[in-house]
């Protein structure tokens, strides 16, 4: 379970990597598909930044905690750093689509990346868990 969540934190990181390409980049934007998916609009919006810090940066730093402690086999940091990830990615879900109207190809595939890891470290947690307390039933 441990490599899947490694795997899927590595990916998101990509992610985030592309999409902190996008928010630097003046160009023509590689995702802009009509009025309502535009990645361009949604990376150059004053909702990218947190402070001085592009939000995709804090996504790659989440990502790459994740993978680490899911490598560490820290199950239960693994699920609270997670759900905590999936809450803030929820937050700027609700700000796409209330708060600009616009979707980002890379910003949903985060989403579903995040999603993915918390459903996961649920799992493997919860494996846990239920074992150590069977072990513990024996004694």
């Amino acid at each position: 379970m441990r490599y899947v969540i490694l795997i899927l934190a590595l990916a998101g990181a990509v992610v985030s990597t592309l999409a902190l390409r996008l928010h630097y980049d003046t160009g023509t934007e590689p995702c802009s598909i009509n009025a309502k998916w535009d990645c361009g609009i949604v990376n150059h919006s004053s909702f990218a930044v947190m402070g001085h810090v592009p939000i995709a940066v804090i996504g790659i730093a989440g990502y790459l905690l994740l993978a680490g402690f899911g490598f560490a086999r820290w199950r239960f940091i693994t699920f609270l750093t997670s759900a905590a990830g999936f809450l803030f990615a929820f937050r700027l879900s609700m700000i796409e689509q209330y708060g600009l109207g616009v979707w980002c190809l890379y910003c949903v595939g985060s989403q579903i990346l995040i999603a993915a890891i918390l459903l996961l470290s649920l799992v493997w947690f919860t494996a846990e868990y239920l074992a150590l307390k069977r072990n513990a039933r024996r004694f």
